[in-house]
């Protein structure tokens, strides 16, 4: 089965990564985490990025901070689909993250979703596993519906007790 690996540099990723994690889980898509620092321990990067392929990765979702490396390097050295999650930093807020992950140049392309969108980033790797697996594509739709759902539920109570009420219970 397809895998998908999800890196971050630092534990302190861990609780917004872990939302890629989940989502692929409930998808029943097969995942792997490891942190990796891309500056501090190349060497170690090296190898995870020109193994991965070999692993059964399919796509790599990886989530940067500040310099913001990780996405961009995995993208260069590993050649299936890269997903960068920019982190939410306290220098910059993240915009630091997200513009060194989307600016990378020419032929080395990384998909970037939002600052802290792992969840996005797990559903993203998994719309690109469906391309070529029709039971991954069902339970997508299926996600999607439940989604809809959801908010239609909320509307449906929305218009029972009014907007008023409804804030108060927020």
């Amino acid at each position: 089965m397809a895998k998908v690996g999800i890196v971050m540099g630092s534990d302190s990723d861990m609780p917004i990564m872990k939302k890629a994690a989940d989502i692929l889980e409930e998808l029943g898509v097969d995942s792997e985490m490891t942190i990796i620092s891309a500056h501090r321990e190349p060497d170690i990067f090296f190898e995870y990025a020109k193994s991965a392929e070999a692993k059964g990765y399919k796509v790599i979702i990886a989530g940067a901070g500040k310099a913001a490396h990780l996405p961009g390097m995995c993208a260069a050295l590993f050649p299936m689909p890269v997903i960068g999650v920019p982190m939410k930093t306290s220098d910059l807020g993240g915009v630091d993250s997200l513009y060194s992950i989307v600016q990378m140049p020419s032929g080395i392309p990384v998909a970037t979703v939002a600052i802290n969108g792992a969840q996005n980033a797990g559903i993203l790797a998994a719309k690109i596993l469906a391309t070529s697996d029709p039971d991954l594509l069902a339970r997508l739709k299926d996600y999607s519906e439940k989604l809809k759902g959801q908010v239609e539920a909320k509307d449906r109570k929305l218009q029972e007790i009014g907007y008023k009420e409804y804030v108060k219970q927020m």
